[in-house]
């Protein structure tokens, strides 16, 4: 960071012309204590005024509150008690399993750490076989030469992961879905996972 000591995994301390809150993601609007997650929101002179001819996009990210403009900027994120400040996941992609807000990119560590995964994606899909529930995904990518069961994965989420954060169903393929910056697209993970979900309806 710019300011302040480094700090494994943090993203540093804001600049001093902003500030920087930390809000619930049940109502949106009530900071929460520190060392909670929330959404990412702040407040300054760098902020953009809008997305180009986007009028709804913007409305949805830029608050005016008591006269200040606020960005909202759904990343999912914590402080520590140093004011330091840590990225968790982008809300979009965060799952409600079993009542539990569940952050796939925790997941993903996780999985990355097992010495027989190259490459992991992990998203929350339609249960198919509980309508209106989701459950978690993930996607593996394995290193030549070395195999691993489904079951010993499960078993090294097992014991680094609360219950309702393992995987329900894995998936080997040959490589990941990535953007032209090299970011794995869980969109299109959950897209294929529903239209083989589609296939298997009308088989």
């Amino acid at each position: 960071p710019l300011l302040g000591e480094n700090r494994p995994g943090s993203i540093g301390l804001p600049m001093p012309d902003m500030e920087v809150k930390i809000v619930s993601l049940d109502d949106g609007e009530t900071e929460v204590p520190v060392g909670d997650v929330g959404e990412l929101a702040m407040s300054g002179p760098i902020l953009m005024l809008g997305y180009h001819k986007m009028v709804t996009e913007t409305a949805n990210v830029l608050r005016n509150e008591n006269g200040q403009q606020w960005l909202y900027t759904g990343d999912i994120a914590r402080m520590d008690d140093a004011g330091f400040f840590y990225i968790v996941d982008r809300k979009k992609d965060m799952a409600l399993i079993g009542g539990f807000n569940v952050y796939p990119t925790n997941i993903e560590k996780v999985l990355k750490d097992h010495p027989a995964v190259l490459e992991v994606g992990v998203a929350s899909v339609p249960h198919p076989d509980k309508q209106g529930q989701e459950m978690l995904k993930a996607w593996i990518v394995l290193k030549p030469g070395v195999e691993v069961s489904e079951r010993g994965l499960v078993e090294h989420c097992a014991q680094r992961l609360a219950p309702y954060e393992v995987p329900r169903r894995f998936a080997f393929i040959a490589e990941l879905p990535k953007s032209m910056v090299g970011k794995t697209l869980r969109r299109e993970l959950i897209q294929m996972e529903i239209a083989a979900q589609e296939r298997n309806a009308n088989d």
